[in-house]
């Protein structure tokens, strides 16, 4: 059996993608999380990672060059042999040496189908408050690879979820968000096969995903 693929979460909040990526994990056999990092030490996140074993740590962006930001998580990360990188609600931008050391092999879930609403500063409650202020009638969750800006790397899945008369930013939020924690997983096991069998990853298709019924009232 091929081993599990070593796989680093970064996280800045609460890391409920992080939660669903460990929830999937047993069943999936594709992947292991073993590594959590937080750019900050109040990040729920890390309390997730200990509560199951894993290393989880913090790493501070802040009055720290990209550069030494970049070495400090670049020998983290080879020290425990990490082949794939999930931001799970990471705020900061990742230093390009650790893009192109990983390249095709980070990735970032969305709360929107970008590239609408995407970019710097719209992350969470912000997203779905510039949706609903949008009116716009679909949104929904991407999942893209990482590069040295905000939420413009290739596309890689989107899951399109329906804005419903009557929403407010918490309950469309909540339905994007289950959208995320089945989408992610899916998308982290596409990745990691591929790498797992030394190869780029084919497009990602999510068969299961009964596009219809997203546009049901």
């Amino acid at each position: 059996m091929t081993p599990s693929v070593p796989v680093a979460v970064f996280a800045s909040g609460g890391g409920t993608n992080l939660q669903a990526l460990l929830d999937h994990e047993d069943a999936s056999k594709i992947y292991r999380v073993v590594a959590v990092i937080a750019d900050r030490p109040d990040a729920a996140a890390l309390e997730r990672a200990r509560a199951t074993g894993r290393d989880a740590w913090v790493i501070s962006v802040k009055d720290r060059s990209q550069d030494e930001v970049g070495d400090e998580l670049l020998q983290d990360l080879r020290d425990r042999g990490v082949q794939v990188i999930a931001l799970a609600g990471y705020l900061k931008l990742i230093p390009s040496a650790v893009v192109a050391a990983y390249k095709r092999r980070i990735l970032n879930i969305h709360p929107a189908l970008l590239p609408a609403f995407g970019g710097k500063g719209m992350y969470g409650q912000r997203v779905h408050r510039a949706v609903l202020a949008e009116g716009a009638k679909v949104t929904g969750a991407t999942v893209h690879y990482v590069d040295e800006e905000y939420d413009t790397g290739t596309i890689v899945a989107q899951w399109p979820v329906r804005v419903l008369a009557g929403d407010d930013a918490e309950t469309l939020a909540a339905r994007v968000l289950e959208v995320e924690h089945r989408l992610y997983p899916a998308v982290v096991d596409h990745v990691c096969t591929a790498v797992a069998e030394g190869r780029d990853p084919d497009p990602f298709i999510l068969a299961s995903i009964d596009f219809e019924s997203a546009f049901q009232d």
